[in-house]
Protein backbone atom coordinates (compact mmCIF):
# COMPACT_ATOMS: atom_id res chain seq x y z
CA UNK A 1 0.00 0.00 0.00
CA UNK A 2 1.02 3.32 -0.81
CA UNK A 3 0.03 6.72 -0.33
CA UNK A 4 1.45 9.37 -1.95
CA UNK A 5 0.49 13.15 -2.59
CA UNK A 6 -1.31 14.56 -5.01
CA UNK A 7 0.19 18.32 -4.85
CA UNK A 8 3.31 20.04 -3.25
CA UNK A 9 1.59 20.70 0.50
CA UNK A 10 4.82 23.51 0.69
CA UNK A 11 3.29 25.67 -2.44
CA UNK A 12 -0.24 25.22 -1.56
CA UNK A 13 0.30 26.60 1.79
CA UNK A 14 2.88 29.37 0.32
CA UNK A 15 -0.27 30.54 -2.42
CA UNK A 16 -2.48 30.83 0.86
CA UNK A 17 -0.23 33.25 2.09
CA UNK A 18 1.89 30.88 4.43
CA UNK A 19 5.54 31.02 3.88
CA UNK A 20 7.60 28.62 5.61
CA UNK A 21 9.59 31.36 7.55
CA UNK A 22 5.49 32.32 9.20
CA UNK A 23 4.77 28.97 9.65
CA UNK A 24 8.09 28.51 12.04
CA UNK A 25 8.18 31.80 13.12
CA UNK A 26 4.33 31.61 14.90
CA UNK A 27 5.19 28.22 16.11
CA UNK A 28 1.92 26.50 13.60
CA UNK A 29 4.48 23.94 12.54
CA UNK A 30 7.90 22.90 13.34
CA UNK A 31 11.12 22.32 10.93
CA UNK A 32 10.67 18.51 11.42
CA UNK A 33 6.90 19.24 10.10
CA UNK A 34 7.86 20.89 6.89
CA UNK A 35 11.07 18.77 6.37
CA UNK A 36 8.35 15.89 6.15
CA UNK A 37 6.30 18.09 3.42
CA UNK A 38 9.61 18.36 1.18
CA UNK A 39 10.33 14.76 1.26
CA UNK A 40 7.01 13.65 0.34
CA UNK A 41 7.03 11.63 4.05
CA UNK A 42 3.18 11.03 5.02
CA UNK A 43 2.40 13.52 8.05
CA UNK A 44 1.04 12.84 11.32
CA UNK A 45 -2.86 12.81 12.08
CA UNK A 46 -1.95 16.03 14.18
CA UNK A 47 0.34 17.74 11.47
CA UNK A 48 -2.17 16.56 8.91
CA UNK A 49 -5.00 18.16 10.90
CA UNK A 50 -3.16 21.33 11.25
CA UNK A 51 -2.63 21.50 7.46
CA UNK A 52 -6.03 21.21 6.49
CA UNK A 53 -7.00 23.39 8.67
CA UNK A 54 -4.92 26.16 7.15
CA UNK A 55 -5.61 24.91 3.12
CA UNK A 56 -9.49 24.44 4.85
CA UNK A 57 -9.77 20.80 2.46
CA UNK A 58 -10.29 16.95 3.24
CA UNK A 59 -6.87 15.18 3.73
CA UNK A 60 -8.59 13.28 0.68
CA UNK A 61 -7.94 16.29 -1.37
CA UNK A 62 -3.86 16.52 -0.78
CA UNK A 63 -3.61 12.68 -0.81
CA UNK A 64 -4.18 9.74 -2.96
CA UNK A 65 -3.37 5.40 -2.87
CA UNK A 66 -1.70 3.86 -4.60
CA UNK A 67 -1.92 0.02 -4.98
CA UNK A 68 1.55 -1.69 -4.78
CA UNK A 69 0.35 -4.38 -7.59
CA UNK A 70 -2.64 -2.65 -9.57
CA UNK A 71 -5.00 -5.53 -11.01
CA UNK A 72 -3.92 -6.66 -14.58
CA UNK A 73 -6.96 -6.73 -17.26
Amino acid sequence: MSISYKTNILELLKSKGYSTYKLRKEKILGESTLQKMRTNTLLSWAELNTVCSLLDCQPGDLMEYMPDNPKQE
